[in-house]
């Protein structure tokens, strides 16, 4: 109870120092001559960013401040605020994530993994191969926080054989390399996909709602961009890793048997298992091949194109439909579906809120002229080159987002950044992209990521072993992520560095007037 109390003490006095700031920033500064509207919705982005950096109040509540302080300061109109709360990309989310949850109920997840590993595993190298794809694999779809938590006991079982075998002290730095796998897997397997980690959520709704006449990005378009970037990204980390954390003196192979047993542990492949699989794998297809899909040398039609408006269906259309069909396909319970009402308790309802709030303030952002009065003050980037930009902003993610939520601070960056590309006149594109996969390539402190946390948990990693495979492994991703949007990615989302497209000049041209 008294710890209670203490937590409860140090959160008053943050929210009054947020309050504090707030109300400083509202009654004794102006951005903007005869713009006032561009000063309240910094003090509510600073109030906003404060609570959500030290969790004064629970992420979800602080995310709801749009809502209030918005209309009350006469930036943006109650009903227009709210409705950034709620669209597709929501239901993208929600939809996903029903489909994790799914696989977590009937342990496909369990099952994918170990047959993975016994595929895999034998060498140490194998074994840390097999964890980091199985990790990876299912950070794509499911949630990094999850998938982290579930390899945990996996890997606790293997390290122990291990030491049985060879001794404690010959494996002590492999099973610390082996956690490390698994945090940096997560995170790696998770930019792939647009449903992989909340920040390419956030990045989807906000280019969106600050460029409603740019092309749509389409789930087929992002994991065609962002799926080799994360293969040279885990290459690279495994090879790392491994070196740096391999078993002293020479070990024989760990029996594939040992995780044959695993999996034949868990018997049969249940009925339950056979359809949830057979759903995620159409729901993967599906959001795939939805729109059009140009890979450089060819594109692919969408499936979507046999329908008479095309457009009107978009991913959140698709991750909503198998869900449904996740809750009307029987399992064999009597009266049950595969899943039921009660798993829509599990869905993080903060994170949801919080992609509401990063939504709102995006909105705010562009409407109250923010985002371009930021944009002027870093003016002085137009100079640099295309790599030097991109590499610049993508680095400065990166750093970020080892001391903050990734989530949030992609949701108070990006705004930024658009205003940056107006008054510097450059695509959009080439700079949200790296810096929205930036945000999730954080290896180096435990309060950097959910997995990070988990591994560094276990009291079976020192700091010093986060940070230094972390710290090597940020810069090349950094690397790697600016290099591949300026080689790949003007290719797969058409971006011509040189020119500031007809759709960022029209969202110009009505922020100006």
């Amino acid at each position: 109870m008294a710890a209670l109390e203490h937590i409860t003490k140090i959160n008053m006095k943050l929210i009054i120092v947020g309050l504090l700031v707030f109300f400083g920033i509202i009654f004794f500064v102006d951005l903007q001559p005869g713009k006032p509207e561009v000063t309240y919705t910094a003090a509510i982005a600073l109030l906003m960013a404060f609570w959500w950096v030290t969790e004064a109040l629970p992420i979800g509540i602080t995310s709801f401040l749009p809502i209030i302080l918005f209309p009350a300061l006469g930036v943006l109109d109650g009903k227009a605020i709210s409705n950034a709360y709620i669209n597709y990309v929501i239901f993208l989310f929600i939809g996903g994530f029903v489909m994790a949850l799914a696989m977590e109920k009937w342990e496909l997840h369990k099952r994918i993994a170990l047959k993975i590993l016994s595929i895999v595993g034998g060498s140490p190298f194998r074994i840390m191969l097999g964890f980091m794809l199985a990790s990876s694999f299912l950070s794509m779809w499911m949630s990094n926080t999850a998938t982290a938590m579930m390899m945990l006991p996996i890997a606790f079982s293997v390290t122990a054989a291990l030491e049985e075998i060879y001794g404690k002290g010959r494996m002590s730095s492999f099973a610390a390399g082996l956690l490390l796998s698994i945090a940096h897997a997560c995170s790696i397997g998770g930019i792939a996909t647009l449903v992989g980690t909340p920040p390419n959520l956030s990045f989807l709704r906000i280019f969106e709602i600050i460029y409603p006449g740019a092309p749509e990005i389409s789930f087929g378009q992002w994991i065609t961009f962002a799926f080799p970037i994360t293969v040279m990204i885990f290459i690279f980390s495994l090879l790392l890793l491994y070196f740096s954390y391999r078993p002293k003196g020479k070990i024989e192979k760990l029996d594939k048997s040992f995780f044959r047993d695993r999996y034949k542990a868990l018997g049969k492949v249940t009925t339950e298992q056979k359809r949830v699989f057979v759903l995620f794998v159409t729901l993967a297809l599906l959001w795939v091949f939805r729109a059009d899909l140009n890979i450089g040398f060819t594109t692919i039609p969408g499936w979507s194109s046999i329908f008479k408006n095309p457009k009107f269906l978009n991913d959140g259309t698709v991750a909503i439909f198998v869900a449904m069909l996740l809750f009307v396909t029987p399992s064999t319970k009597k009266n049950e579906g595969l899943v039921g009402w009660k798993i829509m308790l599990k869905i993080p309802w903060h994170i949801v809120f919080l992609f509401g709030g990063g939504f709102a303030l995006a909105k705010g952002f562009i409407d109250s002229g923010l985002s371009n009065y930021v944009g002027s003050l870093l003016s002085g980037t137009k100079d640099m080159s295309p790599v030097m930009l991109v590499g610049t902003l993508t680095a400065l993610m990166s750093t970020l987002t080892e001391f903050t939520s990734n989530t949030a601070t992609t949701e108070m960056m990006l705004p930024i950044i658009s205003g940056l590309a107006t008054e510097i006149r450059v695509n959009p594109l080439l700079i949200m992209i790296p810096v929205t996969l930036a945000a999730s390539m954080a290896f180096m402190l435990p309060i950097a990521t959910p997995p990070n946390a988990i591994v560094f948990g276990t009291g079976k990693l020192k700091m010093i072993q986060l940070i230094k495979t972390g710290f090597i492994i940020d810069i090349f991703a950094t690397i790697i992520i600016v290099l591949m949007t300026i080689i790949w990615g003007t290719v797969i989302f058409d971006i011509d560095p040189t020119v500031f497209p007809d759709w960022a000049e029209q969202t110009a041209t009505i922020i100006k007037h």
